[in-house]
């Protein structure tokens, strides 16, 4: 097992410093772009789970009653206990607190997915950048040797590739969790909305 780590780590070692300088910047953006695309995945799983319907959400609004955490933690339910620790009384003036819940917890639901797909869009420019810096260097090594040093022109050629090769592979990915996590804040989106549209007609 040690062995087996220890080799995986000089492979990646080995690797890194074939692709060049690049390489930091993208091994770091896929870093942050993977904690943050974990975060949200978690986030939604657990607003998907012991969600309460319509008339529930209802009839705990109408009665003042806090949701019990042990049997809904979905996001309506979260729209439940916001709404019912800062109800009025008002009706006028709890429709503009139901609007400006539903919109919180809107944001709350598509926050950081941008910042995803910035990332994801970043790492095919830093692939292309390493791309371009390995070009230099090898027509570095043929300005000054020609085609005399295959090894150094090789070096400039792998590091090309490589940082080409590394872009592509954090930004697919990136992009396909970007999608998959846009549809599921979509639809957490609609299902407060339509929450919030029963209470809406209730109150």
């Amino acid at each position: 097992m040690v062995n087996a780590i220890r080799y995986i780590y000089y492979g990646m070692d080995d690797y890194i410093k074939a692709g060049g300088v690049v390489m930091v910047p993208l091994f770091a953006v896929s870093i942050v772009m993977w904690l943050l695309i974990i975060d949200r995945a978690m986030f939604f799983r657990r607003l998907y789970h012991k969600n309460m319907d319509s008339k529930t959400a209802w009839s705990h609004t109408n009665e003042g009653r806090m949701p019990d955490p042990a049997q809904y933690r979905g996001v309506v339910s979260l729209l439940v206990a916001e709404f019912v620790s800062r109800r009025h009384g008002n009706k006028e003036l709890d429709l503009h607190i139901l609007d400006e819940i539903i919109q919180k917890l809107s944001r709350r639901l598509t926050g950081y997915l941008a910042l995803i797909g910035v990332l994801a869009a970043i790492a095919p420019l830093l692939g292309l950048l390493g791309t371009v810096t390995g070009m230099i260097a090898t027509f570095d090594v043929l300005a000054v040797f020609g085609t005399g040093n295959a090894k150094a022109m090789a070096g400039g050629i792998s590091e090309a590739l490589i940082t080409t090769q590394t872009g592509l592979l954090v930004a697919i990915p990136g992009l396909y969790m970007k999608g998959f996590l846009d549809r599921r804040a979509q639809i957490l989106k609609q299902r407060i909305e339509a929450v919030g549209f029963y209470l809406k007609r209730h109150l």
